[in-house]
């Protein structure tokens, strides 16, 4: 799959998360040309703060995948910059590369990611390249109905920052 075709499938799943009343947030993991796993953001259904959509689709793709050796790179698509959070998550799951499509940069992780030292302790532990942009004027059309759907609540406030990037 190629990085856009990646953003589109995070963007759809974005789009059911959505229907379904949380934040348009939508994450991908690919490996080998195949989708291993997606989720959408549950701040809402959960009432939780760690659910982000990202960090739950690489819980699914470790769940799938386990400690075996892989036969392709692991790469993660979000429909937005991952948080630093996330690419915590994604360093320790050794995803190789990140696509994404709109920057936060209240809280995305792309700049600490081109920052970071790799330590030679720890080879392995080096964040995934990033590469942002994609289909940018999509995903600000989904936050844009999500601002003009929801509630009035911080979350809204927040994606209503996203608008003008």
């Amino acid at each position: 799959m190629t990085p856009d075709e990646m953003v589109k499938a995070a963007v759809a799943v974005a789009e059911a998360g959505m229907a379904a009343g949380e934040l348009p947030i939508g994450a991908v993991v690919e490996m080998g040309g195949q989708i291993v796993a997606s989720a959408f953001t549950r701040d809402v259904s959960l009432g939780r703060r760690l659910v982000h959509a990202d960090l739950l689709a690489m819980i699914e793709a470790d769940e799938k995948l386990g400690w075996r050796a892989r036969p392709h790179p692991l790469r993660l698509a979000v429909n937005l910059e991952p948080c630093l959070m996330c690419l915590g998550a994604a360093m320790a799951l050794k995803v190789d590369e990140v696509y994404y499509g709109l920057e936060s940069p209240a809280d995305g992780g792309a700049s600490v990611a081109a920052a970071w030292p790799v330590s030679p302790d720890l080879p392995w532990y080096r964040p995934p390249v990033m590469l942002g942009g994609l289909r940018r004027a999509e995903v600000q059309d989904q936050f844009r109905r999500y601002c003009e759907r929801a509630p009035d609540s911080g979350l809204r406030s927040w994606a209503a920052t996203l608008l003008d990037r």
